[in-house]
């Protein structure tokens, strides 16, 4: 088994975790104040909320996130439409984490059929932005999925890189606040290029105000 990269790569991971938890559990962790989710813009650009989702009393035991988003926008001109979920988390000193689209979706029925990364450039950022692209189907239907976790000035698409960060920040800055954020984009007659294409337009959208509303 220590000869398999995946292993030896969740277990530096989970030393650091360990590490991390001991040496600094008595020190104050620094929490930024957020605005409710609740109040994330209902008009973006060309986007207007179609309707809010919120999530069940159960599945939102399980995330133990400290605050979720989950909202549906139709492009006024395309009538395309997207969703938009963030879970936000004000520390991930005590167990809490986001969990990965990865192990969500396939729980929700949704069978991955395409994976990799897109980068994208999006307003208000220097360079174009990495995120994971996952395409999945349920029956008879299909999604793009878009996500990555944001935190600290940060845009980042890997889990792996997403717990470095964590273990970085709270020795560095006594934060381990984060953010996941996905975007699925139906897939219609048009196809999966199309549906990527409109995930891109909705990131570049959203991005500003996703800057705004998550703590720098």
């Amino acid at each position: 088994m220590t000869k398999n990269p995946y292993v030896r790569v969740v277990t530096v991971v989970l030393l650091l975790e360990a590490l991390v938890f001991y040496a600094f559990a008595s020190r104050a962790e620094t929490v930024p104040t957020v605005e409710p989710l609740l109040l994330f813009p209902s008009v973006i650009g060309d986007w207007l909320i179609y309707r809010d989702f919120p999530l069940d009393k159960e599945v939102l035991e399980v995330l133990k996130a400290d605050d979720t988003l989950n909202r549906f926008y139709v492009n006024q001109t395309t009538k395309e439409m997207a969703g938009l979920y963030i879970a936000y988390f004000q520390t991930q000193r005590y167990g809490q984490a986001p969990h990965s689209p990865k192990n969500c979706l396939p729980g929700a029925g949704w069978e991955p059929i395409q994976e990799d990364f897109v980068s994208l450039r999006v307003p208000g950022w220097d360079a174009p932005i990495r995120v994971n692209r996952y395409v999945v189907e349920h029956g008879d239907e299909k999604s793009v999925t878009l996500y990555w976790y944001q935190s600290h000035n940060r845009v980042i698409a890997t889990e792996y890189a997403a717990k470095f960060w964590a273990v970085a920040d709270s020795i560095r800055y006594r934060r381990s606040d984060t953010a996941l954020v996905r975007i699925m984009v139906p897939v219609g007659p048009a196809g999966i290029d199309v549906a990527e294409q409109t995930g891109g337009q909705f990131v570049q959208a959203v991005f500003p105000a996703l800057l705004h509303q998550l703590p720098l």
